[in-house]
């Protein structure tokens, strides 16, 4: 287990607790199995890896969380009959590439209903997304494809951060290029934003929706985030997905939908900053665009670092403490 960095044995540890904390519950009300793949069997090494008093605190919070969506989604522990499974899963960090952030599924086939969880441990942050001479933004993204200007504008950039690179054998850093933040993240920037904007221009009420969901996923979910001494839980219900009633069993608190945006209203730098992007969309959409280097050597890529800075007030949000 040494090799994999600790931010992801702590991430697949919260997903094995939360998926084995649904098992525990929901065994004595419900028929139920659990999808025993590769996601799942990495998820609880690393979970078997840490010392008992760090599993004890994901159980803890996972407790809290599990105990919650029981209470507001009765189809968990509902089946039609014996034949109606529940199956847990562990989903392929792969699907997150395809616009789906679950971590931990439910899923009742013969209700054709399923449910998604996406753990996150003490951090925030909705995606990691690469930018990158041979990475095409618009079409990865948003499924229109970014213009031959946008790259005309990068490929110097980076093409001369590969140069670099090459000549140095890999070992010159980005420290060493000085005021690296002017001369190499902020043309960079300044490329996507006008591109970003060009995009919205040319397809209008398009970009914005699909900008979202390619950040937070196309499938409703909940999002559960582990705090020193709170776990939050936020619902996404941007299709209506979320707390369904079982036949006469209601929820006992039905979940706002959310309203997707359809506008582009503003692509501008954060106050005093030379690596971060603020977008604003309509109906209270914020979405902030951190850049920075992977590694501390020089390589042609650069990551970003995108969070929610504001929703629409329907989200739902709720935090629960556990005083951990």
């Amino acid at each position: 287990m040494a090799k994999i960095p600790t931010q992801t044995i702590n991430g697949k540890a919260f997903e094995y607790a939360l998926l084995n904390d649904f098992l525990v519950r929901l065994q004595p009300k419900t028929v139920i199995t659990v999808i025993e793949n590769d996601p799942y069997r990495t998820a609880k090494k690393c979970f078997d890896s840490l010392k008992e008093s760090e599993q004890g605190k994901f159980k803890l919070v996972s407790s809290f969380a599990v105990n919650y969506l029981i209470d507001i989604e009765p189809r968990l522990s509902n089946g039609i009959s014996d034949k109606d499974i529940l199956q847990l899963e562990i989903v392929s960090d792969l699907q997150g590439q395809t616009g789906d952030v679950r971590d931990v599924l439910a899923i009742r086939s013969l209700q054709k209903w399923e449910i998604g969880v996406s753990a996150k441990n003490n951090h925030r942050a909705v995606k990691h997304s690469r930018l990158s001479n041979d990475i095409n933004f618009g079409e990865k993204w948003l499924g229109v494809g970014c213009s031959e200007e946008y790259f005309n504008e990068i490929k110097p950039i980076f093409d001369g951060l590969a140069i670099q690179r090459k000549e140095s054998n890999a070992t010159k850093t980005w420290k060493s290029l000085g005021d690296y933040h002017t001369t190499t993240y902020v043309p960079i920037l300044d490329a996507f934003k006008k591109e970003l904007i060009r995009l919205d221009k040319e397809n209008p009420g398009i970009i914005a929706q699909r900008l979202v969901e390619y950040l937070i996923g196309k499938k409703d979910f909940y999002k559960v985030i582990k705090g020193k001494s709170k776990v939050e839980i936020q619902a996404y219900n941007l299709h209506g997905t979320l707390s369904l009633p079982f036949e006469d069993i209601k929820p006992k608190f039905k979940m706002p939908k959310l309203k997707l945006p359809n506008r582009l209203i503003e692509v501008i730098y954060e106050e005093n900053s030379k690596t971060t992007l603020l977008v604003t969309l309509n109906d209270g959409w914020q979405i902030s665009f951190r850049i920075h280097n992977a590694s501390s050597r020089i390589e042609p890529s650069l990551k970003f670092d995108i969070n929610l800075v504001s929703s629409p007030h329907t989200l739902f949000t709720n935090h629960l403490s556990t005083n951990i």
